[in-house]
């Protein structure tokens, strides 16, 4: 046989061996479909139970607010009704120390409507 035609198992993978080299071929390892679907569906979740707590974080905020305003327009009610109380206390004491209610007389009931 002549040199040509010889062609050895190992040059005929294309290893060649020489110093720093490995003999053995490593092949990359991927994911396979359903890890990736599984690994997408995953991240999918975890973006949406974000989103959701987040969601409730604003929520939980509009009823503080709520409760604030709510607080306010009650605080608000109550110093309108103080106003006139206080308006009604001084003109009631403004009409006795008056020179013209000194001079009438006071009012008795006389009678009720009979049917």
């Amino acid at each position: 046989m002549s040199s040509a035609t010889y062609v050895s198992r190992r040059a005929s993978a294309g290893i060649s061996f020489a110093r720093g080299r490995n003999t053995v071929r490593i092949e990359k390892k991927s994911l396979g479909s359903i890890s990736q679907i599984v690994i997408v569906s995953l991240i999918t979740l975890v973006f949406g139970l974000i989103y959701a707590a987040e969601g409730t974080k604003a929520t939980s905020f509009d009823y503080e607010i709520s409760a604030v305003e709510s607080e306010i327009s009650d605080l608000n009610a109550r110093r309108d009704d103080l106003a006139v109380e206080k308006a009604r206390l001084t003109s009631v004491a403004t009409a006795k120390n008056s020179t013209v209610a000194a001079s009438m007389p006071d009012a008795t009931v006389t009678g009720y409507a009979q049917d």
